[in-house]
């Protein structure tokens, strides 16, 4: 579901100071009209199985609208190519419209409207497979008012209406396929309005006419694949604003209500959307819909929602600003493929506010607080799959959780940045969603992990397991004590929150104070439990610090210092690595087997994985002048590269 205002929910009520409060209670709003709309739409399956016989390649609605009627009148022509012989097509359409005639090549055909909300259309013969087709269906009515996908309301006393799709509003107003398997190539927007409005949708404005009746006729067409519940329109007395974004520029388009287009901290935020669409490009890549536009089209449902190329917006904060233009790379271009993973969607968004926050609106300090506060939220209960299982599809409230899908998947998607370092990590986002087979297409967990295994090398598998499929989080116990030798030995141990997860592998932040100030960084690569290392510093040591920037999702764990620790358990492999400083080439002392090792820059951020081979040299010319950690079974080795 990707209405950002379940997320911001979440963040909401870990920190009300980033956002205002009406916000809060408009977005509380929304998420109870989506918990009312889902209940009757498709809850059964994330693909019509009536569909799956055809290719819908383009689709172009002709309709009447206005503003101050709830109704919708005339026809969307839809391309298709069947992938086996047909003689008959179903469309998604709810039969609370009213479907006057279906056109092919000029004649008539047969149809029923069905019950399970959809059309059914025969053919006098047989389609072949393979052969671009068409036909037109001319519908009319009012729309099914439970799902409030197809709306109308007031702004300032002047009419406006709006629609809003996700998860399967689309089937309420036009008759399309909204499956999560084909996307629709190619959408054209012909809407006749009366002249006073302006109609704000997808893609690129190609027209504006004033027809004989008086009336306006606004033509929007979107040139790149899109899912059906990413087509949308909004209209009213709008005030258009055209301005570039980006570098090098392309258009940035606002439709604004009167009033926010003469309130001065939207206009500021709204302008703001610069800062952040160049930080977004710069970390995920070029902006995907760059032949197009961005922009923001106003809604009177609260929240947000990424619409492709126009998100729309019933509020204007910079969190919820960052969000919705986060989706265009990870909801937009890349689509959950079922609604089981809509942390796809929605936990890359939520992680995109991360990067807001981070890099543009937050102190350091401040950061951190934000993330105590997802943090404190995520675990605030022992359980709960930030994948949707198959029996909870019919619940939004599981399907559109803040806690689970927002915040979880964001941090999710943190964790992963943890695990791989800063610089493949997102080096691993631009990959993932420029693949050939994974770009303007739908995607599932399972893809994702199989591009971070292509970029990195890494396999996820078992993370996915625990953190997306599993449920809940982990305790650590984490005890030191410091030998003669000023190494400084740990024990850790871990408890799990949820029995569904027998134990969370995962690489934990230490930081090392010593009493003169000095600090050492170190990533414990924890893979079993009650797990002991031992780490070389050069100094005494004050304090232990355990995911000191909040790098993992764990709760109440407690470090102490414990000079009663046994090491009688501890491998105590004498490695050394020489020549120490080096240029060039590294090697190591006391190996005799191939192991895989790690290089590191000192704040903990990953250089490099690989397998040692006893003998053979460590390739390090390429690395840049400095000092790092060549960590090799449980065992860090300072070194400087010259």
């Amino acid at each position: 579901m990707r209405k950002l205002y379940l997320l911001v929910i979440s963040i909401f009520a870990i920190h009300p100071l980033l956002y205002a409060q009406d916000e809060n209670i408009e977005m509380k709003g929304l998420i109870a009209k989506e918990m009312k709309s889902f209940a009757h739409k498709m809850i059964t399956y994330n693909i019509n199985p009536n569909t799956l016989n055809y290719d819908l390649q383009y689709q172009r609605m002709d309709v009447t609208l206005n503003p101050f009627v709830n109704t919708i009148s005339g026809s969307v022509t839809s391309h298709f190519k069947p992938n086996q012989g047909i003689s008959s097509i179903y469309f998604d359409l709810t039969n609370t419209l009213t479907v006057s005639q279906v056109k092919h090549h000029g004649a008539d055909l047969a149809f029923q409207q069905l019950a399970t909300r959809e059309i059914k259309i025969d053919f006098p013969a047989s389609l072949p497979a393979n052969v671009l087709d068409s036909l037109t269906i001319h519908y009319s009515g009012t729309p099914p008012s439970n799902n409030n996908a197809f709306a109308v309301s007031t702004q300032g006393g002047t009419p406006v209406l709006a629609t809003l799709n996700e998860p399967y509003g689309a089937q309420d107003w036009f008759p399309t396929k909204q499956s999560l398997n084909d996307k629709i190539e190619r959408f054209d927007f012909k809407i006749t309005t009366p002249s006073q409005y302006n109609v704000a949708s997808n893609g690129k404005l190609m027209s504006e006419t004033i027809l004989p009746s008086g009336e306006k006729l606004t033509f929007w067409r979107t040139m790149y694949p899109m899912t059906a519940y990413l087509a949308a329109l909004s209209i009213t007395n709008f005030v258009k604003l055209n301005d570039t974004i980006g570098n090098p520029p392309f258009p940035f388009v606002n439709y604004l209500y009167p009033s926010t287009a003469a309130n001065a901290t939207s206009m500021s935020n709204i302008d703001w959307t610069k800062q952040v669409m160049n930080t977004f490009e710069t970390y995920f890549g070029p902006y995907p819909f760059r032949n197009e536009k961005y922009g923001h089209m106003e809604f009177m449902y609260g929240g947000g929602m990424e619409h492709q190329t126009m998100s729309s917006m019933g509020a204007w904060s910079r969190g919820l600003i960052a969000h919705e233009l986060a989706h265009q790379w990870f909801g937009d271009k890349v689509t959950c493929g079922a609604w089981n993973d809509i942390w796809l969607n929605e936990g890359f968004a939520t992680f995109g506010e991360h990067v807001a926050y981070e890099k543009l609106l937050m102190s350091n300090a401040d950061f951190m607080t934000y993330l105590s506060g997802q943090k404190d939220f995520i675990t605030s209960a022992p359980g709960g799959s930030t994948y949707v299982a198959d029996a909870n599809l019919s619940s939004v409230g599981t399907i559109f959780n803040g806690r689970l899908s927002y915040s979880k998947g964001g941090y999710i998607v943190r964790m992963i940045k943890w695990i791989l370092g800063e610089t493949a990590f997102y080096q691993a986002l631009k990959d993932y969603h420029s693949r050939p087979a994974l770009a303007y297409n739908y995607v599932r967990t399972s893809d994702l992990n199989a591009s971070l295994l292509q970029s990195t090398g890494k396999d996820f598998t078992g993370f996915f397991n625990d953190w997306v499929y599993g449920e809940g989080y982990p305790t650590y116990d984490i005890r030191w004590k410091q030998a003669p030798n000023q190494d400084i030995v740990f024990k850790v141990s871990q408890t799990q929150s949820h029995a569904s997860v027998g134990f969370f592998e995962m690489p934990l932040p230490i930081k090392v104070n010593g009493t003169g100030g000095e600090v050492a960084y170190f990533a414990l690569n924890n893979t079993s439990n009650n797990e002991y290392f031992v780490q070389s510093v050069s100094f005494p040591v004050a304090s232990v610090q355990f995911n000191y920037e909040y790098q993992i999702l764990e709760r109440n764990s407690t470090v102490a210092q414990d000079n009663a620790l046994s090491t009688e358990s501890v491998e105590r492999e004498s490695f050394a690595l020489y020549p120490n400083p080096a240029n060039n080439e590294i090697y190591v002392k006391g190996v005799d087997k191939p192991v895989e090792f790690t290089i590191h820059f000192t704040d903990g951020k990953l250089v490099r994985k690989a397998v040692y081979h006893p003998g053979k040299a460590v390739n390090i010319a390429e690395l840049v002048p400095g000092t790092y950690i060549f960590t090799i079974k449980g065992k860090n080795i300072k070194f400087v590269k010259y």
